[in-house]
């Protein structure tokens, strides 16, 4: 057993889905998980979501969300300024199967982003709120993110991880929210409810992994020997599929920051 308490030890958000994501020190959680995490998102002509699984080189945009709107900014690009004001067109989207209701309108951003990246894409925005909720549970509403508001990652699971390939991976690969230190490896798994400051949070389903992992967050190229991938599927696999973090819903509201205690409930 560990001899320390678990700590929240890392926060992140990712305001356009699959961009580079920003580490905080301190934020707000509701149950639509942080501010401006995953409220912008880069698609397709017809409106599917694309991500750094089909275009790796997203993962090097920076992307700086305020009230007001997003500033782009990437390696040899002039940085843009994307008002909110600009999405005036409702359109209809879809990520992972989930149809929904979302905005467009900035042709300067889609202009932007298809440049960088080398094909045609558009960048849409969920609207002040969004239209999309929890497939398994309606009344939690849901940004662009994959399936829930949250994701949870032990940093001794990732050591774990980086032991078992035989070099250091950055926890940015695997774009959890929540890093907690002093659990034991794959703690997560066990994990039914927490509490993190005066909130508690449902641990809903473990994350299944695909080959975004294998990209670097730094190069935004794929690692040709499937890394860590490849060694997650010998260790990790299950019948719904290779299982890295655990997927979380805030049940209610509170502010977090880094350092703070993590009691397990359940």
């Amino acid at each position: 057993m560990s001899d320390t308490s678990p700590v929240l030890s890392a926060l992140y958000r990712y305001p356009v889905k699959s961009m580079r994501g920003q580490r905080l020190d301190a934020s707000p959680v509701s149950p639509l998980g942080l501010p401006f995490d995953r409220m912008w998102m880069v698609a397709d002509p017809s409106g599917r979501f694309v991500t750094g699984r089909d275009y790796p080189e997203l993962v090097l945009i920076d992307a700086h969300p305020t009230a007001l709107g997003l500033t782009l900014s990437a390696p040899g690009r002039e940085a843009l300024f994307v008002p909110n004001s600009a999405f005036t067109e409702a359109c209809e989207t879809t990520v992972w199967g989930d149809r929904f209701a979302a905005w467009e309108g900035s042709p300067e951003a889609a202009d932007w982003i298809s440049a960088y990246v080398g094909t045609r894409l558009r960048l849409l925005w969920t609207g002040t709120e969004t239209a999309r909720r929890v497939r398994t549970d309606e009344c939690v509403p849901l940004s662009f993110a994959d399936g829930y508001p949250l994701l949870i990652i032990g940093q001794a699971s990732l050591d774990d991880l980086s032991a078992r390939v035989g070099r250091p991976l950055a926890m940015a690969r695997f774009r959890p929210n929540l890093v907690v230190s002093g659990a034991e490896a794959f703690a997560e798994d066990g994990w039914k409810r927490i509490r993190i400051g005066t909130a508690t949070f449902r641990i809903a389903k473990p994350c299944e992994r695909c080959v975004f992992t294998t990209v670097d967050p730094e190069t935004g190229r794929k690692a040709l020997d499937q890394e860590p991938l490849r060694t997650l599927a010998k260790y990790r696999k299950t019948p719904d599929g290779v299982i890295f973090g655990q997927n979380v819903i805030a049940e209610g509201r509170t502010e977090l920051q880094c350092g703070m205690p993590v009691e397990v409930l359940e």
